[in-house]
């Protein structure tokens, strides 16, 4: 057995629906964060317009991105048998993805592309995020039901 196998962090499939959830949720935390200290400084009417847009393409991006990748990703974990790589709850293609989507964040977040417009997106993507997390959660809780 090789080193690298040894030390891997194995568990099972559906600690890798918790931890692919948890991540989802974690990020759209994060960036909801970002979107509402750009948006508290604000008069309210502008805030609350702001956020509002942001609302409505959250539900956008849930509905026909994210819900799409997390059936995706879903279909590929759901068959896995015995103990996986705790990394495994992500495709090797969606960690590069990953990667490219935090550089453009940190490019545009530091750029001087005005920040309460920046809320929009980060509103959208934070809330979808936070949204499409729910279904692993409920497949999550489905297992652990079934193998109660």
């Amino acid at each position: 057995m090789s080193v690298l196998h040894r030390y891997k962090p194995g568990v099972e499939r559906h600690i890798l629906l918790a931890m692919a959830g948890g991540m989802w949720l974690g990020v759209g935390i994060l960036l909801l964060t970002f979107s509402y200290t750009w948006l508290r400084p604000l008069p309210v009417k502008w805030a609350v317009l702001l956020g509002a847009v942001g609302v409505a393409a959250a539900l956008i991006i849930s509905r026909f991105g994210f819900l799409r990748i997390v059936d995706k990703n879903v279909r590929r974990i759901l068959p896995m048998e015995g103990k996986r790589c705790a990394f495994a709850f992500m495709s090797w293609k969606s960690y590069l993805l990953v990667a490219v989507m935090i550089a453009i964040g940190i490019t545009i977040r530091h750029s001087s592309f005005p920040k309460p417009y920046l809320s929009i997106l980060y509103t959208g993507i934070g809330l979808a995020l936070m949204l499409s997390s729910i279904r692993y959660w409920k497949i999550y809780f489905s297992l652990a039901h079934q193998d109660a």
